[in-house]
């Protein structure tokens, strides 16, 4: 299905005036962003316009219940200058599986995929060109509806925002293993990407940069043993003789650098153990010298090498010249995702529809 997307265009672009050499993640908005709204059970009035302040009602649902969800997603220029996005079908999935479980409506992929479409096209001028960087895409949809109560919304908004971004994390990561605090549980919501779930990693983090690290490593509701992921990547841990990733039992987002890197590996020969790890298992291997790295991955950090991790007394120390394979997989995706390597996936969608005024 075709929509048509109206587009409202601005008079007075803030392109001009935007350092591409120097901008700071997520405070930099592009000149437009992509607007529908859910009434009467379906998706209405899909439109490109100025990012501006938007109008809510103080009784707004998701204010006061937490009906919100979104996606980090990029768009990037090829080797030749032609905007690309990496996968958005899996955002698409990923989004509507969060739709699903805070009890709001689908969006239809065609209208997800149209509307970044429309978007990066007509913001191509965006996408930045320096090493790392990126035109990083929020789709989001929260519940409009004004009144005071605890039930699903009748009316929703779907946005997309889009930002040029350098590297979320310009150098390795320090964790420590949060023995207190929990993230998620199997069951709950920790495969959505909703909002709630990273307020409440707000305190743990603080407390985690007042001594002196970046981030937490969370465990299992139950036992604090099992390692889950960090707040902004899932991990993954080269052994010896190894590659291990934590199983998504539930409680773990279902990452899109994930899955990817997993598809990378098993080409490359390596067998990747999706399943439970305890922070035991980790320790021990680090005392008997089979623990090489350790790394994050995600949307906004790509490969994030962890340069100490913390868990009660031990502190594990990591050899930056060790620090092979998280390097040789984030070089990778972004020769994929650039076009300087043969895509075999099929994970590189071009954008080909150039945006009319309406």
């Amino acid at each position: 299905m075709a929509y048509q997307i109206k587009v409202n265009k601005t008079k007075d672009s803030r392109l001009p005036g935007v350092d591409f050499k120097n901008i700071p993640f997520g405070k930099v908005f592009s000149d437009h962003m992509f607007e529908a709204d859910y009434i009467d059970g379906a998706w209405t009035n899909p439109n490109i316009r100025p990012v501006e302040p938007l109008a809510i009602h103080p009784a707004n649902l998701a204010l006061h219940y937490g009906q919100s969800i979104f996606e980090g997603m990029k768009a990037f220029a090829d080797h030749e200058g032609h905007p690309v996005l990496f996968r958005p079908e899996m955002h698409a999935k990923r989004m509507n599986a969060s739709a699903a479980r805070m009890s709001m409506p689908d969006i239809p992929e065609e209208l997800f995929l149209q509307a970044l479409d429309a978007l990066v096209s007509l913001e191509r001028e965006w996408i930045p060109t320096e090493p790392g960087s990126s035109l990083y895409l929020r789709p989001l949809m929260f519940a409009t509806d004004e009144f005071i109560g605890v039930a699903a919304s009748q009316t929703y908004k779907f946005l997309i925002l889009a930002l040029p971004v350098g590297p979320y994390y310009s150098k390795p990561v320090k964790l420590i293993v949060e023995d207190h605090f929990v993230r998620a549980v199997a069951g709950g919501t920790g495969e959505a990407k909703t909002a709630g779930n990273y307020a409440a990693s707000l305190l743990p983090a603080r407390l985690a940069r007042e001594k002196g690290y970046d981030q937490v490593m969370w465990m299992d509701a139950h036992e604090f043993k099992y390692i889950q992921e960090v707040g902004t990547m899932n991990l993954f841990f080269v052994f010896k003789d190894k590659i291990v990733t934590p199983a998504t039992d539930g409680a773990i987002l279902k990452g899109i650098t994930r899955n990817s890197f997993i598809h990378i590996l098993n080409d490359w020969g390596y067998a990747v153990e999706e399943r439970p790890i305890s922070i035991d298992e980790v320790a021990d291997a680090y005392r008997e010298g089979n623990l090489i790295e350790i790394f994050g991955s995600g949307t906004a950090a790509v490969a994030s090498q962890v340069s100490l991790l913390t868990y009660g007394a031990l502190d594990i120390h990591f050899n930056e010249s060790n620090w092979d394979m998280s390097f040789k997989l984030k070089q990778t995706l972004e020769q994929i995702r650039h076009g300087l390597i043969e895509d075999k996936f099929g994970w590189v969608v071009p954008i080909e529809h150039p945006v009319e005024m309406a």
